[in-house]
This record gives C-alpha cells, sequence and structure tokens, in this order.
C-alpha cells in the first residue's frame, strides 16, 4: 500500500511536459487562481480520483516501453499541495530507473517542497511574473514561494526547463520581459526557457464551472510581439525556446 494522493487526469503518450516521451500525470488540486489557466477543473483538491502511489507505479511501469525515450512528470493542478504523495511516486519511479519531472508554479513555501523537489531529477518550472502586483493580479499571490524555489534549485543545480506565458496587455510587456530576461542571466540551473503565447484553448472550462473568463477579450499575441520577445531573449543570448500559439 501506497500514499494516496487525488488526481485529475493521465495522459500516456505526452510530448510537451519534459524531454521525450513522457506519461503525465495531472494532480488535483491548485492554489493559484491564473487568469489564463486551462485546467481550472484541477483546482479543488476534494475532486478527482483517489489513487494510492503503489497503484499508480504499477500502472505507470505497463507503459515502460513507450516512455523510454522520456519518462514520468507530475503535473497538476499544483503537485506540490501533495507532497507526500508526489515524493513517494518520485521515489517509486527512479527505483525503477525512471526519469522524473515535476510541473510546477512553485507556489507552496520551500519548507513543504524542498524534499520534493530534492527526488526530482528535474523541475518545470512556471514564472508567471516578477512583478509582486502583477503576479497578484494575474494569480491571486506574489511570486516570493516561486522565486525561492528557483534559488533552491541554482541552490543544489537541480535541472530547471522554465516557463514564462505571454498576455497581451499584461505579462506581454517589453520593460517587463527585460526585466524577467535579465534576472533569468544569471541561473545557471536552467537549460531552456520555455516562452508561451497565451491562447483560450481552456476558455471553455470557465463556462461549464460557471466560471467568469476575464481574458475572452485578450488576442493572442501578434507576429509582431512575438518577435520583439525574440530580440529580448536573441540579445542576452539566453537559452530559450518560443512556443507555437
Amino acid at each position: 500500500m501506497g500514499i494516496l494522493g487525488r488526481i485529475h487526469s493521465v495522459e500516456s503518450f505526452g510530448t510537451v511536459d519534459g524531454p521525450g516521451i513522457r506519461y503525465v500525470l495531472f494532480l488535483q488540486g491548485c492554489g493559484l487562481r491564473c487568469l489564463y489557466c486551462h485546467n481550472p477543473d484541477t483546482w479543488d483538491i476534494s475532486s478527482g480520483r483517489l489513487v494510492d502511489s503503489e497503484q499508480m507505479e504499477k500502472e505507470i511501469l505497463s507503459y515502460r516501453n513507450f516512455i523510454r525515450s522520456g519518462g514520468v512528470t507530475i503535473s497538476g493542478g499544483e503537485p506540490l499541495l501533495q507532497p507526500a504523495f508526489v515524493e513517494d511516486l518520485l521515489n517509486r519511479c527512479q527505483m525503477q530507473g525512471i526519469h522524473t519531472a515535476v510541473d510546477t508554479a512553485g507556489s507552496v513555501p520551500l519548507a513543504v517542497s524542498k524534499p520534493v523537489i530534492d527526488a526530482a531529477d528535474m523541475l518545470l518550472l512556471d514564472v508567471k511574473s516578477l512583478d509582486d502586483s502583477l503576479c497578484l493580479q494575474l494569480t491571486g499571490q506574489g511570486p516570493e514561494h516561486t522565486l525561492e524555489t528557483l534559488d533552491y534549485c541554482e541552490s543544489t543545480q537541480k535541472r530547471v526547463w522554465l516557463r514564462h506565458v505571454l498576455v497581451p496587455g499584461l505579462t506581454l510587456e517589453k520593460s517587463l520581459l527585460e526585466e524577467l530576461a535579465d534576472y533569468l542571466a544569471d541561473f545557471s540551473c536552467i537549460e531552456v526557457i520555455e516562452l508561451l503565447p497565451f491562447h483560450k484553448m481552456g476558455e471553455f472550462k470557465w463556462k461549464e464551472l460557471n466560471l467568469k473568463y476575464t481574458l475572452a477579450h485578450t488576442p493572442e499575441p501578434s507576429a509582431e510581439e512575438l518577435h520583439m520577445v525574440q530580440e529580448i531573449f536573441d540579445k542576452r543570448r539566453l537559452p530559450y525556446l518560443l512556443k507555437e500559439a
């Protein structure tokens, strides 16, 4: 018998959540309320399917041949809200020789998340904004825990793929992106910065949940805006990947 956790869903052939082909486990529960969230149905930590880590280990092992080039990514929601379950599952996977990643916004205190970070092979870390007021507007929480997480990864040289969403009128502003690029340039633990253009693919879920989607009239980034982003990160010679909208 393993440790109990609540999951939202799984993707057995993931190609965008870490290196290689991956088994992606989406956990239930998130303390953030990101305006552009495409999975608001993961917010409620009391919902989803109750499983135990031993059960999930067996399910993951049944896909072992398919994920040999990649591994397992534990995402959410915010997986760090279920640290005991995640840590145990990470340890189980690593005992089987399976590469592990945690996809997180680093939105919980390091005192809670540290054992999980230590157990993972790498982090996919979503930085919403460096600006306190903008981060609060975007998510309902400031950036302090996220930045604390990144600092810890630097101190331990934990492998990090950093993610940042480009929202016109919010995060997609030249001065903010220049500040972010300058800030990230000091971190040697960051292998790549994934720049993710805003999209509305999850808008229908907000409507289904009777939630007000405040970005309904926000456009996707223009070609000119994305070119500006490229110039900023090229100028600083940062390792970045500008994803398709």
